[in-house]
């Protein structure tokens, strides 16, 4: 009787707290004794099915091994776990067990235990850690460290792959969705790359970005709609077993500058509202990083938009061919003071240059241009006689006098026909790279093999410059260019020009075209730290 009491009195305790008392017997079945809480919300298998089918796809591998781990050891077990909903079997829900083993009275193991809801828990403790993860992330120039840490931070958690997309243009327009690297994917999924295209660039991303909207997409797993996705994202989905896809925008200043893509693969359920509203807060933390980043990229255009202007085409003149490029660094959100340039003199003759001031800046950008200005008006002003060392004596006593760049580097050279197919050259290098002469018939060499630099502009006064000769003939090419295609930290300029002649041998060899030829003297673009320019002369054949 007095036990009956006490059944009663416990009873009545569990149904005034929110959780639930089971049982689950040695042969796997589960009863729920009494309690409130989720004693009717929880799922519990027939006959026929096993009560693991209750938890989440996801969570099953490792609750199975903790509760292997507890019944070896015979100790509690106390653990978050997402178990099914009886109402809504496609949907789960964050339960904390408590779980102890038992014998009962054949000595086979049952278990006792308790199961509350912890779905709220669960979610702040989730917010919490995402967005702290979120708040460490610095403006990256090229986006990638911001998307690379969101990806990671929600897989596998909310999601089994994620892909970010930064979006360039105008929603609507000429918008376009270009990858950053910022991928996170389950183990055994298959890979997203390339992601050098629009792989999920239809007509649902566009609404999405438009609208600014969120949008999930469910489907029967491996089974996603064809239309208002790629066909390279269509396909991806099927191999992977998808569920679902849940488009995010993050916006920054009222527009749409990046889509994340999350999905839920391997017949995993798609995310609820919960999971979802969790997963634009996250994406929408890179706001912060994204803004800091566009406006950091918005002052190097403008400043490359600077440098740009002074790049002038390179004038046309009868039997030679001239090829030139400038390539920003791409490790930095920085400009620089290299340029290059061509002008014409007379019918046949023209002034070519190659410079580099001191500094990675919107200031260095700016002397460059008055520096480059000043050269190509002296030179022209000289005319095709004039030395080209006493062209740079008198550009350095201007750019002096006028309180100019701290130092400058430059190579100026006038080239003049002086027989059908011959053309005499005469430079003089201001502490510059040698210019890499490429005959016809012979090796590539350097110039400086004739004569040693004489020192940069604006270090000292009154300095007296020296000319070097030298001729070229049809076939010839002379190749300048700026320190940062032979220069780099660590390393010995001597072993990296010979590195530089050695390639440019490979490639004459392979008989490439000189526009050809100056874009494979880069480094590649992970190697580069500064920016580069380079401008080529060739004495055409057939003259």
């Amino acid at each position: 009787m007095n036990q009956e009491r006490l059944l009663r009195h416990y009873a009545a305790l569990m149904s005034a707290v929110p959780q639930s008392v089971w049982v689950l017997s040695a042969d796997g079945v589960v009863t729920l004794l009494a309690g409130s809480g989720m004693r009717e919300r929880l799922w519990h298998p027939d006959s026929g099915t096993s009560w693991m089918d209750a938890v989440h796809p996801k969570d099953r591998d490792w609750f199975r091994r903790a509760w292997r781990r507890t019944a070896e050891e015979r100790s509690p077990l106390d653990t978050i776990v997402r178990v099914r909903l009886k109402d809504a079997p496609d949907r789960f829900r964050h339960i904390k067990i408590i779980a102890v083993p038992v014998l009962d009275e054949e000595g086979d193991t049952e278990w006792v235990g308790t199961a509350a809801d912890a779905e709220d828990h669960w979610r702040i403790r989730m917010r919490e850690k995402l967005l702290a993860r979120m708040a460490a992330v610095p403006a990256a120039h090229d986006l990638s460290e911001a998307f690379l840490t969101t990806a990671a931070a929600v897989v596998p958690e909310l999601a089994d792959a994620v892909a970010v997309f930064h979006v360039r243009g105008e929603p609507g327009g000429a918008a376009s969705l270009t990858s950053t690297e910022g991928v996170g994917l389950a183990p055994g999924l298959p890979s997203l790359y390339p992601l050098d295209r629009d792989i999920l660039w239809g007509a649902t991303p566009r609404q999405v970005i438009e609208s600014q909207e969120a949008r999930l997409l469910t489907f029967p797993p491996g089974e996603p709609p064809e239309d208002g996705l790629s066909k390279v994202s269509v396909r991806w989905l099927r191999r992977a077993g998808a569920t679902s896809v849940a488009l995010l925008p993050v916006v920054v200043d009222g527009r749409a500058v990046a889509l994340a893509t999350t999905t839920t693969c391997r017949g995993n359920p798609p995310p609820d509202e919960a999971d979802l509203n969790l997963l634009q807060d996250v994406f929408q933390q890179m706001s912060g990083p994204l803004r800091r980043t566009m406006e950091l990229q918005r002052i190097r255009d403008r400043a490359l938009a600077l440098q740009q202007s002074f790049l002038s085409p390179p004038s046309a003149v009868d039997g030679v061919s001239i090829t030139a490029l400038y390539h920003p660094a791409d490790s930095a959100a920085e400009v620089g003071g290299d340029w290059y340039d061509a002008v014409r003199l007379s019918a046949d003759s023209l002034a070519l240059s190659i410079g580099d001031i001191a500094g990675h800046d919107l200031e260095a950008a700016a002397a460059m241009g008055r520096v480059n200005s000043l050269l190509r008006g002296l030179a022209y002003d000289s005319g095709p006689a004039a030395s080209p060392a006493a062209t740079l004596s008198r550009l350095d006593r201007i750019v002096q006098a006028l309180a100019g760049p701290s130092m400058v580097t430059a190579v100026h050279a006038v080239i003049r026909r002086v027989a059908p197919h011959i053309w005499r050259v005469t430079l003089s290098n201001a502490g510059h790279p040698p210019p890499l002469l490429i005959p016809r018939d012979a090796p590539p060499r350097y110039l400086h093999d004739l004569m040693a630099p004489d020192p940069p502009l604006c270090v000292t006064d009154g300095l007296p410059r020296t000319d070097l000769h030298t001729v070229i003939r049809e076939g010839d090419t002379l190749v300048f260019y700026t320190d940062g295609l032979v220069e780099a930290p660590g390393t010995d300029i001597g072993d990296n020009l010979r590195r530089l002649r050695e390639h440019t041998e490979a490639l004459v060899r392979a008989r490439v075209p000189l526009a050809t030829l100056i874009r494979r003297l880069l480094p590649p673009a992970q190697n580069r730290r500064d920016d580069i320019a380079v401008i080529a002369l060739e004495a055409r054949t057939g003259q």
